[in-house]
């Protein structure tokens, strides 16, 4: 992983004011910085989203190039681009000025059982096929036979670390990878787990960060349903809604695996919020069979 840079509210202010100048008055306010990028609200109604690695600069292209096309057919809130910055002021990247949409983070506030219906109906709306252009990513929407090396020595690592879930878990991953692979390429958020999508009063309110959006399988998404769902009766309804067959949904519970195990991974390299994430989403997955 590349080193970050510190971005800070008067670098925000500079640019601003060579590029957007009707709003370098707004008061700007540091609200959140994760791996790859850091957010500044502007205002009441607007914030801003700023690249802090290279490899974070090129994936902001993408949500620039499509997510304006796309927003328009969700069901859910999502941050489409209403303008975009250039290079400038010292900064190198581009960048985005963004709708500020609330909620919280839903591994801090929980989504409750009503979120089936909601989850299930954006999902459908997303999953439509891509034009050739469409981006692909190297990480997301492939096969996951693509993923198995590094997925296994992720289990290895985590295997002492998740008690009885283990076994049920490397089960999962070994029926994923023994299912038919994908035959057809859809748009994907491709990195839906519970620090992207905010909840308000147990529902869904917005899904966020779409620097991994793309063009691959389905079943990269349908694994949130394990990432996000409360229990058994809420993950089945969500399935019932959205409708995969087998494979589809033998691969989802595969995507389900990778990410919790990465996100377990991560927890035990000193950040405890991810690792809990994934902890409870191959807590679901076992629980579901």
């Amino acid at each position: 992983m590349s080193t970050q840079i510190e971005i800070d509210a008067a670098l925000v202010r500079r640019l601003l004011a060579a590029q957007h100048p009707d709003l370098a008055g707004l008061p700007i306010r540091k609200t959140d910085a994760g791996i790859d990028n850091a957010m500044f609200r502007l205002g009441d109604d607007l914030a801003v989203r700023m690249p802090m690695r290279p490899e974070a600069a090129t994936l902001i292209e993408h949500e620039q190039a499509w997510l304006p096309a796309l927003a328009p057919a969700l069901p859910v809130a999502v941050p489409a681009p209403l303008r975009v910055g250039t290079p400038d002021a010292g900064y190198p990247w581009r960048w985005s000025i963004v709708p500020w949409l609330d909620g919280e983070p839903a591994d801090l506030a929980p989504l409750g059982v009503d979120a089936a219906l909601s989850l299930a109906a954006f999902l459908r709306a997303l999953h439509q096929p891509t034009p050739p252009e469409a981006p692909r990513n190297p990480h997301r929407g492939l096969w996951l036979g693509e993923r198995e090396p590094g997925v296994a020595a992720c289990l290895d690592r985590i295997d002492g670390h998740i008690g009885g879930l283990a076994a049920a878990v490397r089960t999962t991953w070994a029926n994923a990878l023994a299912a038919d692979k994908p035959s057809a390429s859809v748009w994907l958020h491709g990195d839906m787990h519970a620090r992207n999508v905010l909840s308000h009063s147990g529902r869904i309110s917005a899904i966020i960060d779409w620097g991994d959006m793309c063009s691959g399988d389905a079943a990269t998404d349908l694994s949130s349903i394990w990432m996000l769902l409360p229990d058994a009766a809420s993950r089945a309804e969500a399935i019932g809604l959205y409708t995969p067959d087998a494979a589809l949904l033998a691969r989802a519970r595969g995507w389900a695996v990778l990410f919790g195990a990465i996100l377990v991974d991560m927890g035990l390299s000193g950040m405890p919020r991810y690792e809990e994430m994934g902890r409870k989403t191959l807590r679901a997955l076992a629980e579901d069979g």
